[in-house]
């Protein structure tokens, strides 16, 4: 499992200095990697049928607890399935749809490090790895959402995308560090033990609010759905694969995951039925008023997220299963409408509804392809749909009272628009008359409608014989969110019962508002009018809102002035150490720990109090920064009356350094300081005292606490034993902390060059003149 993740974020690296050998028809070989990592996890399928487990170790960071732990089970396969299967027809789709394009090897390159990441979000076991692979979605996303980056719309889209779904993972982290700290473990199998001491502990709330943050804005749940219309400023290849089988179904992916370790408490029901309702309801409604394809697909692909978050929330053994299947048949219909639009698009040049009729003339496959796409999205009969909506009515029915009546009729009026809204994208560009404008459209190359069609062709197979992915893929996915077995085999006829009506009912409703409801700019525009209420647009004048204070912000404490920059870190500094001594018991003023002063000590803190009224009182430049240098080096001496020479050796360089680079700065710079203001020398003065005050007091502080000798004994003792060096400081500064010594002299290395780049730029300078 670490090399199917591995392979896809090589291969992505890989395409920077070998992609633009690969334009044209030789960019199919580019689907070999999602082809393969299909076939892969297809050899899984019957160890995962027989209820076995597959897990995989490698250590990383281990002593924080992040290591590549990879789990796959009945819910990992069928995400992994899913992302290499679409994603196979995606990269061979998108060949010849992106053809002759100048950046077509920058577009397989993020599209393999987005399959890479949404692998090893379904594959990883430690949240703290899941966590860096979610990122890696929402960054990969960033990319294709703006692939076209000389468009400025889908520049913004890409943004508010990247900045909703990255805030929601910032909390996600937060939540996932919670739980790993509070259950002890990071592994996400380990946390199932530990479920019922997360669900009693006083933080619960906390990390369920932090945990659906993170996948209500990953999966667009209301009010955070509004980043996915926008998303469609991406290619097609790419709205086809995030809104089928990737980066939206993470956060179902997460939901689903956490269910057994969260789930199954009123806390968790609760939000995710309601917000999960809202999304549906909200969407599926707006999904009818749209009259771009692609916009239509969105809404109802929100619409479709929401019904999944609905059925987790309910948390039944039906429900689950539902979800499982609905995963599934969403993830094939979904991609097959959005691939035959953009074959519409492509050939036609527009998306709009409107104007779109009459192309199965000319696009025979391609209507056959989005025909039976739109029929499976409304569960008719034989389709892959009618058992994926059977089931959720199963689910609701099964619920009790007044939830019962509740959510099924949410789910009824829900699978009705969205029915609608399927007929719209996939069957009514194809019917009616031809226009004229469209009559010498052609079939593009096979990959762009064989892709759609196969999609659509197999969602009418398994409607046929769902056996053939029951009890090999679904029902091991419910069972790895319900955690106890589920037999509930998929079949083609249950008899004539309540769901069975409730089905007709939606087949009805669906296809009666098909045929009264006309899409139209009017009506698009009724709706629209309305926009100042929608969360897109209170959320972006929060975004306004929270800009102009930060730029009031930033022109107040960060205006640019580093004496002031200085000023404020050192009176906070003053005030937060201030606060510590006199809030942390009595300050003890023992001067007995103290060793004795000697006259060499007392000359040099002489000599260093005159170099500093030097400093502060000096009309020259060159003077004041002599007498800087005198008290570095005074300093220096202290280090060596108190057996620090290697201190002493490393403050003198730095100070010989500092001492030239300010004498080269300050040559251009007029001779003479002038501080005219008296209430600002008065004031740092005032300041400088205090923090010296402060910073004594802390010392004397710190002299009189006991010590603590564990670490200068380790030091001692394995300085010789383990670096074979008998200078116990110099082992400390390269062995055991060397990391640290090699930054410093890098940071020393880069002020060499500065000097010597200011040495030379001083000899062209005199050369001129």
């Amino acid at each position: 499992m670490l090399i199917a993740v591995l392979a896809g974020l090589i291969v992505s690296i890989l395409y920077i200095p070998f992609g633009k050998y690969l334009r044209g028809r030789l960019a199919i070989l580019v689907a070999l990697l999602p082809i393969t990592l299909f076939a892969y996890f297809i050899s899984f399928i019957p160890a995962i049928q027989d209820g076995r487990h597959v897990h995989s170790h490698h250590p990383w960071v281990p002593s924080l607890g992040i290591n590549f732990d990879f789990h796959l089970d009945g819910l990992s396969l069928l995400f992994s399935l899913l992302i290499t299967g679409v994603g196979s027809l995606v990269f061979l789709y998108a060949a010849p749809y992106l053809k002759g394009h100048r950046y077509l090897d920058r577009f397989y390159g993020y599209l393999s490090l987005f399959m890479a990441a949404m692998l090893g979000v379904v594959l990883a076991d430690n949240v703290l790895l899941l966590f860096i692979f979610w990122e890696l979605t929402s960054i990969s996303s960033f990319f294709l959402i703006g692939f076209n980056n000389d468009n400025g719309a889908s520049r913004k889209s890409s943004l508010i995308a990247l900045g909703v779904t990255g805030g929601g993972g910032f909390l996600l982290m937060a939540g996932l560090i919670l739980m790993g700290h509070l259950s002890g473990s990071y592994s996400i199998q380990e946390m199932l033990g530990s479920n019922e001491f997360l669900k009693s502990h006083t933080l619960y709330g906390l990390i369920l609010i932090l945990v659906f943050a993170g996948a209500f804005t990953k999966s667009a749940q209301f009010p955070f759905h509004f980043w996915l219309p926008g998303a469609m400023k991406a290619p097609t290849p790419v709205s086809a694969y995030l809104h089928s089988a990737t980066m939206v179904k993470a956060g179902i992916y997460l939901l689903a995951r956490l269910q057994p370790v969260l789930g199954g408490t009123d806390y968790w029901m609760y939000p995710l039925v309601v917000i999960g309702g809202i999304t549906m309801l909200y969407s599926a409604f707006h999904s009818i008023f749209r009259t771009d394809l692609k916009s239509i697909l969105a809404y109802s692909t929100i619409a479709a997220l929401g019904m999944l978050v609905f059925l987790i929330g309910i948390g039944t053994a039906e429900s689950l299963l539902a979800a499982s299947v609905f995963i599934l048949v969403h993830a094939l219909y979904k991609a097959s409408l959005f691939l035959t639009a953009g074959v519409i698009d492509h050939e036609t040049g527009t998306r709009d509804v409107t104007q779109l009729s009459g192309l199965r003339k000319v696009l025979m496959p391609l209507s056959v392809a989005g025909i039976l796409a739109a029929l499976s999205s409304a569960g008719l009969p034989l389709t892959f749909g009618f058992i994926g909506k059977d089931l959720i009515y199963e689910a609701t029915l099964h619920t009790t009272g007044f939830w019962m009546i509740t959510l099924t009729a949410l789910a009824l009026l829900t699978n009705g628009l969205l029915l609608c809204a399927g007929f719209m994208a996939g069957i009514k560009p194809f019917t009616g008359n031809l226009p004229e404008r469209f009559a010498r459209v052609h079939l593009p190359n096979g990959l762009m409608w064989g892709a759609p069609l196969l999609l659509a062709i197999l969602g009418i197979i398994l409607g046929c014989a769902p056996w053939l992915v029951d009890d090999a893929l679904l029902n091991p996915a419910a069972y790895a969110m319900h955690q106890s077995a589920i037999d509930s085999p998929l079949k083609i006829w249950h008899g004539f019962n309540l769901v069975l009506l409730l089905s007709g009912v939606t087949l009805a409703l669906g296809t009666l508002l098909y045929i009264v409801r006309k899409p139209s700019a009017a009506s698009l525009a009724s709706i629209e009018r309305y926009n100042n209420l929608a969360p897109k647009h209170i959320i972006g004048s929060l975004a306004r809102y929270a800009r102009k204070i930060s730029i009031r912000y930033t022109r107040t404490l960060h205006n640019g002035y580093l004496r002031v920059y200085l000023l404020r870190i050192i009176i906070f500094a003053i005030l937060l150490l201030a606060f510590r001594l006199f809030t942390g018991g009595p300050i003890k003023l023992t001067f007995d720990t103290l060793s004795p002063i000697s006259i060499y000590e007392v000359v040099v803190v002489g000599i260093l109090i005159a170099a500093i009224y030097i400093t502060v009182t000096a009309p020259s430049r060159l003077t004041a920064v002599v007498a800087t240098s005198v008290i570095g080096y005074c300093i220096c001496l202290l280090f060596v009356f108190y057996s620090a020479p290697d201190l002493a050796m490393t403050q003198f360089t730095i100070d010989t350094l500092t001492v030239v680079l300010f004498v080269l700065v300050l040559f251009r710079l007029p001779p003479f300081l002038n501080f005219a203001n008296r209430g600002v020398r008065i004031r740092d003065g005032i300041v400088a005292s205090a923090f010296g005050l402060v910073i004594a007091l802390v010392a004397i502080q710190v002299l009189n606490q006991p010590v603590d000798g564990t670490v200068s004994k380790f030091y001692g003792d394995n300085a010789y034993l383990l670096a074979k060096g008998k200078n116990v400081v110099n082992v400390i500064l390269v062995d055991f902390r060397g990391l640290d010594t090699m930054f410093e002299i890098v940071v020393l290395s880069i002020a060499a060059v500065g000097v010597v780049s200011l040495l030379k730029l001083r000899l062209k300078a005199s050369e001129k003149e």
